[in-house]
């Protein structure tokens, strides 16, 4: 029985074109160099980093000096959290007019459905007493409360972090009007620091395939992109860091300066050369794979609740991307596992979690039961996802849970 993927949430094939760009810089004869060598190797493959850097500024509407690129959004999520707490700190503690705040709690707000990159480093953050964590509530269909922020802003929050698209719903957050809520705190109020703070981050791994991550229409001030979620290779990932924003961040990982002296360390030149090509790719088609993505989703819903009327979406059914669907199965649990044994990829939550089995805090936070929990499974799909697959997946749900 051939395996049938349905979880593209959790990572995507490589693309053969991705491929084909990345060879190169794979063979001796190729680019394979040390980018910081001066020599002719190093040159080409600084070059090749200098060309993915340009080529992937272009697909969010940057500037290429505004991109760093890291071993994924992790290390780009924990850059922007701790590089931005450990320059203030620094930042206050040298500056004369600002001695007697230097014991001021600085305060960071993030929702409560973010990546477990972002959300538990504000948690370990928070436990050692350096910032003072904010949780915003989703509502019932995991959407970002914005009046909850708009109550949250004080003159003490240094950045807030939501993300573009959740990862376990597809829930579609409201980026531009959360980037107009903070600008306008800042005109009114944000007069401490220098005006600079708060700043708007947004993780928008899960939105590049399927939406236009244009920083200039959307307003954030840093953004956070995956490679192996747009079908390059994993370890490569990018930080997007408006101009003028990079003096507010200092590095985690320290060394030879390499990413403009924010993130140390030789580059994977393959990869970002890989991951570069995907972006292009992604940003080229994202208007029809959401087309094409929604009708898939539909017709993935409709036939599945045609067998099992009960069924029932967690989250919104028109507000989400259309490449996740979340679904409850009443009476039904164990159904990673069932899928599986069915020879269907898919997953119970995030990828990050899945191994230590632990209830999803995205649904948690949409104030859903332990119950409901335990019987809902995420299906999500992707540029390989076939309507034979769709239809095939659902004839093998059918018979495993009527067993």
């Amino acid at each position: 029985m051939k395996p049938i993927y349905l979880d593209y949430a959790a990572t995507t094939p490589l693309d053969k074109k991705v491929i084909d760009s990345m060879t190169p810089f794979l063979e001796q004869e190729g680019g394979f160099g040390n980018p910081s060598s001066l020599h002719s190797f190093g040159q080409r493959a600084m070059a090749a980093i200098d060309g993915a850097r340009i080529m992937l500024a272009k697909t969010i509407a940057a500037n290429h000096r505004e991109i760093i690129f890291t071993s994924g959004a992790t290390e780009a999520n924990n850059l922007i959290i701790r590089g931005i707490l450990k320059s203030f700190f620094k930042n206050k503690k040298n500056s004369s007019a600002d001695k007697q705040n230097c014991s001021i709690t600085p305060r960071i707000i993030v929702s409560e459905i973010e990546h477990p990159s972002v959300l538990e480093t504000v948690k370990i953050l928070e436990k050692e007493g350096a910032i003072e964590a904010v949780y915003l509530p989703v509502d019932r269909f995991g959407v970002v409360d914005t009046a909850a922020l708009e109550r949250s802003l004080n003159d003490r929050t240094i950045l807030v972090s939501v993300m573009w698209v959740n990862n376990e719903t597809g829930a579609v957050q409201p980026i531009e009007k959360i980037s107009k809520i903070i600008e306008l705190f800042k005109k009114n109020e944000g007069k401490n620091y220098g005006g600079n703070y708060p700043l708007f981050h947004t993780d928008a791994v899960q939105a590049f395939n399927c939406f236009d991550l244009n920083v200039i229409k959307s307003g954030v001030d840093l953004m956070t992109l995956s490679s192996h979620k747009v079908y390059g290779p994993k370890g490569a990932g990018a930080s997007y860091i408006k101009n003028g924003v990079e003096i507010l961040i200092e590095p985690i990982i320290t060394g030879g300066d390499q990413e403009y002296g924010l993130r140390s360390g030789t580059e994977n030149v393959p990869a970002i050369v890989g991951f570069a090509s995907a972006a292009h790719i992604a940003h080229n088609t994202y208007k029809t794979e959401f087309e094409r993505l929604k009708k898939m989703s539909e017709r993935f819903f409709k036939k599945i609740k045609k067998e099992f009327p009960e069924v029932e979406i967690n989250g919104s059914d028109s507000g989400r991307s259309p490449h996740i669907i979340n679904l409850y199965f009443p009476g039904h649990e164990n159904l990673g596992l069932v899928m599986d044994m069915a020879g269907i990829a898919a997953s119970s939550g995030s990828a990050c979690s899945q191994r230590y089995e632990k209830p999803s805090h995205v649904l948690r936070a949409m104030s859903l039961d332990a119950s409901r929990i335990k019987n809902s499974i995420r299906f999500s799909f992707g540029r390989f996802t076939e309507a034979k697959d769709i239809d095939d997946a659902i004839g093998r749900i059918i018979m495993s849970l009527n067993k």
